[in-house]
């Protein structure tokens, strides 16, 4: 299920906005991530975020295996990325008025919500 929590003008990172949102989810809920929400472990206890190699530090055998088991988690969600941009709300410039950007991105999320709906029977 999507859904959509927080917006900004201009650029901001994902994960900045995260923080800023000041969104707490439940203990249960389990954050899948990508590698640019390193340190959300600290917001969220239960979260999964891949391992990043360095030039001096590569990453063993059990984190490459552990980073492939996350992506095979996550494609689902970036399957649904792809979708959602389908619309072009996501993947343009937004030229329409600002303040019913959120209006706008949570009725393309309920159109995907009643889809999932229907499609899970």
């Amino acid at each position: 299920m999507i859904l959509a929590a927080a917006f900004c003008t201009g650029r901001k990172h994902d994960f900045q906005l995260f923080q800023e949102s000041g969104i707490k989810l439940p203990p249960h809920v389990v954050l899948l991530a990508d590698a640019g929400y390193q340190g959300v472990a600290k917001i969220h206890p239960n979260s999964q975020t891949s391992f990043k190699k360095t030039k001096l530090h590569p990453l063993d055998k059990e984190q490459k295996t552990s980073n492939r088991a996350l992506s095979r988690k996550r494609i689902v969600i970036e399957h649904i990325f792809r979708k959602l941009k389908v619309f072009r709300i996501l993947s343009e410039r937004y030229r329409n008025r600002k303040k019913r950007f959120g209006l706008r991105f949570s009725l393309i999320a309920a159109v995907y919500n009643m889809e999932l709906k229907i499609a899970c029977g």
